[in-house]
């Protein structure tokens, strides 16, 4: 019996996994390691820096600005911590891509953005698609409600084909297929919304790629 329950264990251990998740928790990379803004790249006249193991983006030139990773990414999970310290609105975007530079605004991105605002009831977490059809996917009720003003908040972005899930503090905010998905891969990126007074800091931003399979 004990040798039986052997190589039934060692035949579940050698068994192909069935999901499309990564096996393990070490598969999670730091995006930002905590001292510089190695493997971005600023995109605008708008303020990036890293300080004190965060990245504080804030308004400069009162235009769009994004900071956007050097790599594309195609199916992940992403995780991060922000912190709202103004009134200006912010994002996370990915599948995005960097068109130009307006003289006027600043810089023309597309892709889909989490949107991320300082004040409770503005949408974050919600989805909104730059370039293309605007909002796509709304908050719950209860989504609306699960900002943290002025303290640290956790957002979490899963994306797998045209599947699109993210949680604010844990909280589910929107879950979403898309019907229509304008591109399956892209940058990341921060946004510093154009009006001026954006002041947002940003930690603990980690990647899991998903493989295909």
């Amino acid at each position: 019996m004990k040798y039986t329950a052997v190589v039934l264990a060692g035949l579940i251990l050698l068994a192909p996994r069935t999901d499309a998740q990564p096996s393990s928790k070490n598969d999670w990379v730091a995006l930002f390691n905590g001292k510089d803004l190695s493997g971005w790249k600023i995109n605008g006249d708008e303020k990036w820096i890293a300080e004190n193991g965060t990245i504080l983006c804030e308004s400069a030139a009162n235009k769009y600005g994004y900071l956007t990773t050097a790599k594309t990414y195609r199916d992940f999970n992403l995780r991060l911590l922000f912190k709202g310290e103004a009134e200006g609105n912010s994002g996370v975007f990915f599948h995005a891509r960097i068109l130009g530079i307006d003289p006027k605004h600043g810089p023309d991105i597309e892709g889909m953005q989490a949107e991320v605002d300082p004040n409770i009831g503005k949408h974050t977490g919600g989805l909104y698609e730059s370039g293309g059809r605007g909002w796509v996917a709304m908050p719950t009720a209860a989504g609306e409600q699960a900002l943290k003003p002025g303290e640290w908040n956790k957002l979490e972005i899963s994306v797998l084909g045209n599947h699109i899930v993210t949680r604010l503090n844990e909280v589910r905010i929107v879950d979403y297929t898309d019907p229509a998905p304008k591109f399956s891969d892209g940058v990341i990126g921060l946004q510093i919304h154009t009006g001026g007074g954006v002041r947002v800091r940003w930690k603990d931003i980690e990647i899991q790629e998903i493989p295909k399979h």
